[in-house]
């Protein structure tokens, strides 16, 4: 029988009489039911008589959540959230090497969850799951996949690494079929700086033997995500870039995080087959990838918010629910009430992003199975997760332990957006806190150190705050995790800083090479890119389009500041690589003023000691050592400039011209 939609409208007259319009709708031809001034009794009978219409449906599936899952796996059985139609009452049988329990259906009859577990015997291949209602049935595709081999990816990062960070729409457009795709045409227009430029996966895949040659062995992309697939009526902004949904121009979703679909990879971007291709060839090439995932909310067109799957799916609905206050310091406070929290953990980002309730069950496991299920698809070797903060740290714990069940060496980063490190390391996993919970995330993005560096190397400011950020490396549980970085896609770029110059930049990657931490490189900043905030930080890389006027990605397409500034990066990553001290030493202070600043990186077997000026005029400085237990008379190289200093008196001299560093080996 066709689908069929039932309306009822109704008007109530006390006195045993109702006034009734009731209309079935049978395909498209309006069947009326009834119509007629009616006592009570023919009332009921006239509804069920109708309602026969309505039930009468059978069963429609049009997404398996999941799609498939491995034989073998630390979570089994996995939930499937199955979107359909007419699912009320729904039974769902198993298949070889697969068993089903635990079925439930949501009111509407739209979605309906069911624990699939896989023998350890089963046999890789298609299924097919019988979903069964008293109208009829409907089959349910699923995939069991082979064990998952430890050898395919799943490395971690780490204080070894180099990060590079880009966004694919603005990098390179290797695959022009794909910029004005069937599925969502009318979004691609390079002038317009909140539309989808092109750039892609393939063009990723393209540029990745320059990545190798800069240096760079890790990369982090924005989220592959499906997105929306028209323009955003719903975020708006003016000219002048100012927030104002009633004046402003829509906008589209290139940036990733609007996700319509957790399972699908954007249209714009490629496909699934293309993106484990670039895992492979990174790999391939020495080079490690991070996912960005989103386990805090959705776009604002995704399919969810107008059916979601249970009622507790999001915090709030569209038309009633919290604006985001982003007031994270309650987070970290043990005095805080949770009353006063509620704001921070469940309100809807720009009073837009609809917010996802991590303390639904169903919606939990969905959002951590979600994240396997990349990794285990591609390889991965890190998860980004976005807007930290904001979700509850149970779920985090919850999240890290599954993953790390998994994927032992994974590392999960955490971005939460704060100068302050008392409460950007409350968040870093290794010890259970206050509130007792362990949010197991490894590494943090540490935006206290990167402030004092655009104050430092970008307004030409004191050094001094860098040193005292430092000493708060008490705080966190391995600050040797925290990823350090001088630029974002959140931030204007580190050349739009008032003052900024390139020796500046420089003299920033200097530093973020040769400190603690894991360094990260934001695209374009190896060129010294201008950009002010979002969206003009988000500039197309020149020479990722056919139609460029130059090819940045060359070094005859560099102009000369251009190639200054990334042969300076790619000469600092190969030092960093070749002398571990820079990558795995402890950290050693041995001299810091307003504009020079000394320290060592110091393992067992070695040490490395690094001046910076950040003056512009010359420096002589001396510099104590005898920390550092080098001999008297020892002569040290400096591996940047090719000069030299000697061990006198346990200090050593350096004249350090202005804006500028030495690396004593």
């Amino acid at each position: 029988m066709p689908p069929v939609s039932f309306r009822l409208s109704a008007g109530l007259k006390w006195f045993g009489e109702l006034t009734l319009l009731t209309t079935g709708t049978l395909a498209s031809s309006p069947v009326p039911c009834f119509s007629s001034r009616v006592n009570l009794p023919a009332l009921l009978l006239g509804l069920a008589a109708c309602a026969s219409v309505v039930w009468s449906a059978p069963p429609q599936v049009v997404k398996v959540e999941p799609p498939n899952w491995w034989v073998g796996h630390s979570l089994n059985p996995v939930r499937l959230l199955i979107r359909g139609e007419n699912l009320q009452g729904a039974a769902l049988e198993g298949a070889p090497g697969v068993r089903v329990a635990n079925v439930t259906v949501n009111a509407a009859g739209t979605y309906a969850f069911a624990d699939v577990r896989l023998s350890a015997r089963a046999k890789p291949g298609l299924r097919s799951l019988r979903l069964t209602t008293r109208e009829g049935n409907a089959a349910v595709p699923f995939e069991v996949l082979p064990r998952l081999q430890s050898e395919a990816g799943f490395s971690g990062f780490g204080p070894d690494d180099f990060i590079y960070f880009l966004m694919p729409d603005r990098f390179a457009n290797g695959d022009a079929a794909n910029d004005d795709p069937p599925k969502s045409p009318g979004l691609h227009d390079r002038r317009k700086s909140r539309h989808y430029h092109g750039g892609d996966l393939r063009g990723v895949i393209q540029r990745l033997p320059y990545l190798q040659e800069l240096g760079v062995t890790a990369l982090w992309l924005t989220p592959w995500y499906d997105n929306n697939d028209r323009l955003n009526e719903r975020e708006k902004y003016t000219a002048d870039n100012r927030l104002d949904r009633d004046n402003g121009e829509p906008i589209t979703d290139y940036h990733g995080y609007g996700a319509t679909d957790f399972y699908g990879v954007d249209e714009h971007l490629g496909d699934l087959t293309t993106l484990r291709e670039l895992v492979s060839r990174a790999h391939a090439l020495g080079l490690k990838v991070i996912q960005d995932q989103v386990a805090n909310h959705t776009g604002p067109y995704h399919p969810w918010l107008e059916d979601s799957p249970t009622p507790t799916w999001f915090n709030g609905t569209a038309t009633r629910h919290f604006a985001n206050t982003w007031q994270t310091w309650t987070l970290p406070d043990p005095h805080s009430p949770p009353a006063h929290q509620r704001q921070t953990l469940e309100g809807w980002f720009i009073d837009l992003l609809p917010d996802l309730n991590q303390n639904d069950p169903e919606g939990r496991r969905y959002l951590i199975q979600n994240a396997l299920w990349w990794v285990g698809q591609t390889g991965l070797d890190g998860v980004r997760q976005d807007t930290l903060p904001y979700v509850p740290r149970t779920f985090w714990r919850d999240w890290s332990v599954a993953l790390k069940r998994e994927h032992p060496r994974l590392n999960l980063l955490g971005e939460m957006f704060d100068g302050d490190a008392a409460k950007v390391s409350f968040f870093q996993g290794g010890r259970a806190r206050f509130d007792g919970v362990d949010s197991g995330m490894d590494t943090l993005f540490d935006f206290p150190l990167f402030y004092p560096i655009r104050s430092a190397f970008g307004e030409g400011k004191s050094l001094k705050p860098l040193a005292e950020t430092l000493a708060r490396d008490h705080l966190y549980v391995n600050p040797d995790r925290l990823v350090t970085f001088a630029g974002l896609h959140d931030v204007d770029r580190f050349m739009n800083v008032r003052g900024a110059t390139t020796d500046g930049l420089k003299l920033a990657f200097t530093f973020l090479l040769t400190t603690r931490g894991i360094p990260l490189l934001y695209y374009g900043d190896e060129l010294a890119l201008p950009g002010g905030g979002d969206p003009d930080n988000r500039r197309d890389f020149p020479g990722g389009w056919a139609e460029d006027s130059r090819n940045a990605f060359a070094a005859s397409g560099r102009l000369a500041p251009e190639n200054d500034v990334w042969n300076h990066i790619a000469l600092l990553a190969r030092i960093r690589r070749d002398l571990e001290p820079l990558r795995r030493g402890r950290l050693l202070h041995l001299a810091v003023s307003d504009q020079t600043y000394a320290y060592a990186r110091v393992t067992a077997k070695d040490r490395v000691v690094v001046l910076l000026n950040n003056s512009t005029q010359e420096q002589g400085t001396e510099v104590p050592v005898e920390s550092l237990a080098l001999s008297e008379g020892t002569s040290l190289t400096d591996v940047l400039n090719g000069s030299g200093a000697r061990v006198t008196g346990g200090k050593i001299a350096v004249k350090l011209p202005a804006r500028s560093a030495v690396i004593l080996k």
